[in-house]
């Protein structure tokens, strides 16, 4: 999918650029969409969680299949690739033999009328599923299982990709797009190939307005505020943070602090923390 660069004709254009989506043009599937309210950053008590949310295009939700795993053995035909509103990647609509349905995560590559099938042990195809201890070293992978049963839990986004590095009786080893090495059972399941929408990350937004539809809402400095909203707020006029170094809105560090649990459970299943 190609990234256009519109024309200048205003400011506001002069970085400009938009994605041409690659995709099918007929009608969303109605049996796997639901509608969903937006929470606007909010939690059930309407306190914010999270900061600048707020607006946006309205937007169904797809129920995307991350585990596949009912339909163990039964091999799939890509009816349509689409584009998902909730998600970075593009999604594909699959039937299967009996008649059936259902929303995937869509891999680089995969168009219309491919076969794909989810099993304990498979052909290595594009969007091909099955357990890590079934395929080949070097393979790059994606939609991961973290614990056995869950479905994907990693690697998701478009355009990103593990790659499988090494498999044990119970483990196997796969490099995270972070750069982190991380064990992970060799029961769990994963699909063979890269996300598509691979030119996501190559898109600028240029404007507000395109954030605003995106339900971003403007983000104000914390040396704007004042120093009861933020560490950095206060003073008179242009003046300094006032603090040796940066913080968050809650007084931690904010550049360079790591901020994972010393003695957080996962953390002997890191064989190397991402750089």
């Amino acid at each position: 999918m190609p990234v256009i660069k519109t024309k200048p004709v205003n400011n506001a254009l002069r970085q400009h650029s938009v994605l041409v989506f690659g995709v099918a043009k007929k009608k969303r599937e109605k049996s796997l969409c639901l509608g969903i309210a937006k929470s606007c950053g909010r939690n059930n008590r309407g306190i914010i969680t999270a900061q600048n949310r707020g607006g946006g295009a309205r937007k169904v939700y797809r129920m995307v299949d991350f585990k596949q795993t009912s339909f163990l053995g039964k091999v799939a035909t890509i009816s349509a690739v689409e584009y998902d509103p909730n998600r970075t990647s593009n999604i594909a609509l699959i039937q299967y033999e009996d008649g059936q349905k259902s929303y995937i995560i869509a891999a680089h590559g995969m168009k219309e009328g491919d076969k794909v099938v989810c099993d304990e042990k498979a052909p290595i195809r594009l969007g091909n599923r099955m357990r890590l201890k079934n395929i080949p070293l070097s393979t790059e992978i994606y939609n991961v299982e973290l614990d056995p049963g869950r479905g994907g839990q990693i690697i998701k986004s478009a355009g990103s990709r593990a790659i499988l590095l090494a498999v044990d009786d119970d483990f196997a080893q796969i490099k995270l797009p972070s750069g982190e090495v991380r064990r992970v059972s060799s029961e769990c399941f994963a699909s063979v190939g890269i996300v598509s929408n691979t030119d996501h990350s190559k898109v600028v937004i240029s404007k507000a307005g395109r954030k605003r539809h995106m339900g971003v809402r403007p983000h104000v400095r914390g040396k704007a505020k004042n120093p009861c909203d933020h560490p950095h707020g206060g003073g008179e006029g242009n003046t300094s943070i006032g603090l040796k170094r940066p913080k968050t809105p809650w007084g931690m560090p904010a550049l360079g602090h790591k901020t994972r649990k010393k003695k957080k459970p996962t953390s002997k299943l890191i064989v190397r923390r991402r750089k």
